[in-house]
């Protein structure tokens, strides 16, 4: 038997890292004490994550080793403005809803810091549906306020998938903003490379009506409902944590003949997305956020349950403004709406008409 077949048999590879020979000892059993496999992660290289905030993705990771991954989450409450109308107070992650797009590979050791700046008292954790183990996490990060918690995960699983707090009372956490999604790369190479990736996350939220001051006239600011939460009746229904996230402020922007990747999820907390793209459809579908399986194609509507994700390729063809909605179509009044600018010169060979186009005055689909 040759060196490289004699290390293969030993459970090293010599074609991999070092790094990355560790991990597949740790994974063959080789590592077989609580000693060893400590001592394996401790070994690993360290690298702080690239964290962005929605519409962003992080670049492609490009290693073929795992990492000591550093992940650190802050929480805190913040008044922002909800829809033109309304303030409401969030309770966020990273200072943003939904919290940051987090992007890792299989085998990566994720080493989660999470502090608690929130002054109301609040306790917060992290339940991450790529951690395997009791809560996804949420027992060992569990910050009181003003403190910060650490726990490390290995990453066994290739795929899309939500983040959110877990303290009790679950709901009310996840319905006033704390979520997230995590990508983890497969250990063998990404998804095809495509011109633009982005980021985005529905969910709902329930608020009283409107006090009424001293003047007469209703408050700027909703405080939350727990029984609307209950009835699951949502008083508003958005992208991105806010009713213009992806229209005034900032729609999301792509070229003819570029293809377009949407990470979306689904934070609920009640309600079951029907995500569509009004004029265009999903070349590749990644249901439920399977990247190892074949993706589905040329799929129009996509079926998204809260706490789950999808993974969606579009190739522009035609420019214009698309308009992204969950097609349960009456939470377009509820602020589910969303817009993709596509520049380009038009292609008369595949949309044309003699007539100039018109659209319905105050449209909100087809501005």
């Amino acid at each position: 038997m040759d060196s490289a077949k004699t290390e293969k048999a030993r459970g090293s590879d010599p074609t991999l890292t070092p790094q990355a020979n560790e991990v597949s000892q740790l994974h063959s059993g080789l590592c077989d004490t609580p000693e060893e496999r400590c001592k394996t992660i401790s070994s690993l290289p360290k690298e702080k994550a690239v964290l962005t905030f929605a519409p962003n993705v992080p670049p492609s990771i490009t290693r073929n080793y795992p990492v000591l991954l550093e992940v650190p989450l802050t929480t805190s409450t913040k008044v922002k403005q909800l829809t033109s109308q309304y303030k409401y107070e969030q309770w966020d992650f990273n200072g943003t809803v939904p919290g940051p797009f987090i992007r890792a590979r299989v085998g990566d050791v994720v080493e989660l810091s999470l502090t608690n700046r929130d002054e109301t008292g609040n306790p917060h954790n992290i339940d991450c549906h790529a951690f395997l183990g009791p809560g996804g996490g949420s027992a060992l990060t569990t910050a009181e306020e003003g403190q910060t918690k650490t726990a490390r995960f290995r990453l066994h699983c290739p795929g899309l998938y939500v983040y959110h707090c877990a303290a009790a009372p679950v709901p009310v956490h996840i319905a006033n903003g704390m979520y997230g999604l995590m990508y983890v790369q497969p250990a063998e190479g990404d998804l095809p490379p495509v011109d633009r990736e982005y980021y985005v996350m529905q969910s709902e939220f329930y608020h009283e009506a409107p006090e009424i001051e001293d003047d007469g006239k209703p408050s700027s600011t909703v405080e939350f409902s727990y029984p609307n939460a209950i009835r699951e009746e949502p008083s508003v229904v958005v992208f991105n944590g806010h009713e213009a996230a992806l229209t005034r402020d900032k729609p999301l922007k792509a070229s003819v003949d570029e293809r377009v990747r949407i990470f979306f999820g689904n934070a609920g907390p009640n309600l079951t997305s029907s995500f569509h793209v009004i004029g265009s459809n999903f070349e590749k579908v990644y249901r439920d956020g399977d990247v190892i399986s074949p993706p589905g194609q040329f799929v129009a509507t996509v079926s998204v349950p809260p706490g789950g994700s999808t993974v969606v390729d579009m190739k522009m063809l035609v420019p214009g403004t698309y308009t992204l909605v969950d097609h349960a179509i009456f939470r377009l009044e509820k602020g589910a709406v969303g817009y993709l600018n596509v520049a380009g010169e038009p292609k008369a060979d595949i949309y044309h008409s003699e007539e100039p186009p018109a659209p319905c005055v105050g449209c909100k689909l087809h501005p």
